[in-house]
């Protein structure tokens, strides 16, 4: 806008609203911001169509490696959804879906006494049972799933054990190979409560935050942006209010995630800690400089300003 942030915080100046031909009486305050971000959100969910095609497509992969492990053609038995689509925080257009593969434990011990590497030889076991049927089948660059790309999404595939104590393990197939706990359970389990104890507002803000990501190219993994999101509610003295406060719900947000540069999350079910780093310090930064000033706008019904500091986070608003 060309003009100091300290002026902007002080939006009641006629002449402020006049040079940016923004109107100079308020009827009533945050009239347009409900509307505004329940509308962004309907239109990053995804189709009815996408659902059904994720569906199919993963229904298919399911179906051929139950044939060749297990010896049945079920196409949703011995797997389970993990990710985004497990937790319901997937935004339109949805690029995969992650999904365990659970093996039988006589494939576990069958590597077992194989050397070297054992998880990438079953992750290359994997990935040419798969490419019987689907020929375009690769690695994901940390070599820890399967990929199996279909025109308009891809399945990612994690080969898994079912261990006695009701954990998963999955493998890593990085350096000399190993296996590690799952934490995808925990995760969607912790998440669905958080959920549910703020009136939906976890799942709300996750898409509001992925979305941002996307738009802006943001080096944040979405699993950290979900833990932080149910870290932030936990902790925000407005989390119990409804939709009209979505405005500050993204702007203490991305304010709160400043804070948590350099710091770390804590994994639900493995208590594992994994550094957040600060690669994204800045773009957090000018989006909450940005959040700021639409909330300032917002208040004072300026809806095409602050349809404009909207944009600057999530790209193009719905109208």
């Amino acid at each position: 806008m060309g003009q100091p942030l300290a002026s902007l915080l002080s939006p009641g100046s006629n002449a402020l609203a006049s040079g940016l031909g923004l109107p100079t009486t308020i009827l009533s305050k945050w009239s347009y911001v409900e509307q505004r971000l329940t509308k962004l959100l309907v239109n990053i969910q995804i189709t009815e169509a996408q659902v059904k095609n994720g569906a199919t497509s993963q229904a298919g992969v399911r179906a051929c490696l139950n044939r060749n492990y297990w010896g049945m053609a079920s196409e949703s038995a011995n797997s389970q959804l993990i990710g985004s689509w497990a937790k319901l925080t997937r935004v339109r257009p949805s690029s995969d879906i992650d999904m365990i593969f659970l093996l039988p434990p006589a494939v576990y011990w069958r590597y077992q006494h194989r050397a070297g590497n054992r998880q990438s030889q079953l992750l290359q076991e994997v990935k040419t049972v798969l490419a019987a049927t689907y020929s375009r089948t690769a690695f994901r660059g940390d070599r820890q799933v399967v990929v199996v790309p279909f025109d308009s999404i891809q399945i990612e595939v994690a080969p898994g054990f079912r261990c006695q104590d009701g954990s998963i393990i999955v493998c890593d197939a990085k350096g000399d190979g190993r296996y590690i706990t799952s934490t995808a359970e925990a995760e969607a389990q912790d998440l669905a409560v958080a959920d549910a104890v703020y009136g939906g507002k976890v799942r709300v803000l996750i898409r509001l935050i992925k979305l941002w990501k996307r738009t802006c190219n943001v080096p944040l993994k979405s699993f950290m942006i979900e833990r932080l999101a149910v870290e932030f509610l936990r902790g925000w003295s407005n989390a119990h209010r409804d939709t009209i406060w979505y405005d500050w719900m993204v702007r203490d947000f991305m304010a709160y995630l400043v804070s948590r540069a350099n710091g770390w999350i804590i994994m639900p079910g493995t208590g594992e800690i994994v550094w957040l780093g600060s690669d994204w310090f800045s773009r957090a930064q000018i989006a909450h400089r940005h959040a700021t000033i639409a909330c300032i706008y917002e208040e004072q019904n300026w809806d095409a300003a602050a349809d404009e500091a909207w944009r600057q986070i999530f790209g193009a608003m719905p109208r």
